[in-house]
């Protein structure tokens, strides 16, 4: 970089804005809508998740901030929880109270960044992606900013090695290289059918659509003002008229559902002309599969990839992966098998993009396992339900050190709580009471109660509910640490 440059980019702030709200259907059984694979270490290199890896292998960028996240809901303990882990307090945790792809969302960071920040520099991650040369990609990074800075909506494309039938693709107006790395965007192609795609790896304008973008805050508004003007306005009115919330910024939800549901391919990037693309080639992936993870994996010397307590004999090229128990593969070739303790998955490796149409199936019949884990993420720990009944229900219940559940009570069930390792405080109707290992308590119905964990290791018990109603919405709060409401 010359002097020049170096002065250009010495005061612009690059805020990364990953977005952290999907559900990672095809990596079903193992990731679901409760909590999906950005927040799981797939990764074979760290024990960090994806989303976590999406921001350490920022770290090195010139003028880096601390990043702006858009998630849902459901999923904003997680991420809370996950940044605070790898000691990372966002800028804003926006919160979206229903989905609108990526042009909305994007344009709620580009709004909120350019409120607390010149102009700053914006780079899109998605919260899934795995990046095997982070040297390399740091300095494509860095060449994109340049770009950025003149005024040019960057966006990131992968050369591509396979016809592969699940990515968009881009058309530039140069053939893409290692010596010419950079070109005007000519067109966005949504994803192509097995013909087009062995047409498009033979042609060197053509490049995966790695969904990372780059740009200045006030270019992306400006351009998008012009083709999509209701995305601006509604979005600016959902965050003037929303709250904060703890961590979290909560959009104003009526404001927000006006918005058009388009990605920034359909409502910027094909109808701008600032587009450029530059190629990454740094060993990217989006691990949109099991066997995108299957390919991503260490293997044996017949390909199989193995994770869990798993014995494999005269098998080929499969994934195997067991989070509970047992898992046998004998004399089977090409196939995924993922265990958890609530649902087994097995598919041949081919189909593997087929998953997500399974997960309808099975949100059709409102089965349960389509979404929900057996193990459940909370702000003051997790419970794990361990068996059921109609009428009653056995849970594991972990707790951070220094956690507590709300104030509460049930109308519809009783429980019991046994503690099996470290020590509770348990307030029952005003009473206090210290319990320890091998020691119970009982809540009867409609009694007003709260657990914590005053010791400085995980606190674990056995809760029984037994009652005519156990759905987590028989949930009366009265207090509540994390600002959570009944």
């Amino acid at each position: 970089m010359d002097n020049s440059n170096n002065k250009l980019t010495e005061n612009l702030d690059l805020i990364p804005v990953i977005l952290s709200g999907g559900s990672g259907l095809r990596l079903w059984p193992l990731s679901r809508e409760s909590y999906p694979k950005q927040y799981l270490n797939i990764d074979e290199k760290n024990n960090f998740s994806l989303l976590q890896n999406t921001y350490l292998r920022l770290k090195g960028l010139k003028n880096l901030k601390e990043p702006i996240v858009i998630s849902n809901e459901d999923q904003r303990f997680i991420v809370a929880e996950q940044m605070k882990e790898i000691q990372i307090k966002p800028n804003s945790i926006i919160l979206e109270p229903l989905a609108k792809n990526t042009a909305p969302a994007i344009t709620l960071a580009a709004l909120k960044a350019s409120k607390t920040s010149n102009d700053p520099i914006l780079l899109v991650l998605s919260s899934d992606h795995k990046i095997d040369n982070e040297e390399s990609f740091r300095q494509v990074i860095n060449n994109g900013f340049l770009e950025a800075i003149k005024g040019r909506l960057v966006t990131f494309g992968i050369i591509p090695y396979a016809p592969e039938t699940g990515y968009g693709y881009i058309e530039s107006y140069k053939e893409l290289s290692k010596e010419e790395p950079l070109s005007r965007i000519k067109k966005f192609i949504e994803k192509p059918n097995l013909d087009l795609a062995k047409k498009f790896i033979k042609d060197k304008h053509y490049s995966w659509n790695s969904g990372i973008f780059l740009f200045k805050a006030s270019i992306f508004l400006k351009e998008l003002r012009k083709f999509e003007p209701e995305i601006i306005d509604n979005c600016d009115k959902a965050l003037e008229n929303g709250l904060k919330d703890l961590d979290f910024l909560r959009i104003n939800e009526e404001n927000f559902k006006k918005c058009p549901n388009k990605s920034i391919d359909t409502a910027l990037m094909e109808k701008t002309n600032l587009g450029s693309v530059l190629t990454l080639n740094a060993g990217w992936d989006d691990i949109g599969s099991w066997q995108s993870v299957w390919k991503n994996s260490k293997k044996d010397k017949k390909g199989n990839a193995i994770k869990g307590k798993v014995l494999v004999e005269d098998s080929e090229n499969c994934y195997l992966r067991s989070e509970d128990r047992l898992l046998v593969g004998l004399n089977i070739k090409e196939l995924i098998v993922i265990e958890t303790k609530d649902a087994i998955l097995v598919a041949n490796k081919q189909s593997s993009q087929e998953v997500k149409r399974i997960v309808y199936l099975l949100n059709q019949k409102n089965l349960s396992e389509a979404k929900d884990n057996s193990k459940n993420y909370r702000p003051w720990g997790s419970f794990t339900s361990i068996e059921k009944g109609s009428s009653w229900q056995v849970k594991k219940l972990e707790v951070k050190p220094k956690a507590s559940i709300s104030l509460q009570m049930h109308h519809k069930r009783s429980e019991h709580w046994i503690i099996v390792n470290g020590t509770a405080k348990v307030e029952i109707d005003d009473k206090i009471s210290i319990l320890k290992e091998n020691e119970g308590t009982y809540i009867p119905v409609g009694s007003k109660h709260r657990l914590s964990n005053p010791g400085n290791i995980p606190l674990i018990l056995i809760e029984v509910q037994s009652g005519t109603y156990l759905g987590e919405d028989d949930i009366v709060r009265f207090e509540d640490f994390y600002g959570r409401s009944s």
